[in-house]
């Protein structure tokens, strides 16, 4: 674990500025520029409303993926805001982040909260 190269970006700020100019960007150039070997960014909370309506975002968004990042959203929170399906059709993985993020933190990965 030490040479992990895997970074994960905990996105919980529905900022428009901070999303595109910050999680987004990031998390594309991590990769294209070898910064990291994967980059898995988690949706929590508000984010999840934010990529289900609005095109901007998920025109980022879908560059980012092209890149290899990875997008993977919380269940409950998707539930809640009522956009599972939305996130789903944007090739969004949708699950139970409470344990997973829990594992991550307990093994002192790489997690970048925004």
């Amino acid at each position: 674990m030490e040479n992990d190269k895997s970074l994960y970006i905990l996105w919980t700020n529905a900022d428009i500025n901070t999303s595109l100019n910050m999680v987004l960007m990031y998390a594309k150039n991590s990769l294209t520029h070898a910064w990291w070997e994967t980059v898995t960014v988690i949706i929590w909370g508000a984010p999840a409303k934010l990529v289900a309506e609005n095109t901007a975002v998920q025109d980022e968004m879908k560059i980012a993926m092209e890149a290899g990042v990875k997008f993977s959203a919380c269940i409950a929170c998707a539930k809640r805001l009522g956009v599972v399906e939305k996130l789903q059709d944007l090739g969004i993985e949708v699950i139970a982040w409470g344990e997973p993020l829990t594992q991550l933190m307990m093994e002192n990965r790489k997690l970048l909260s925004v």
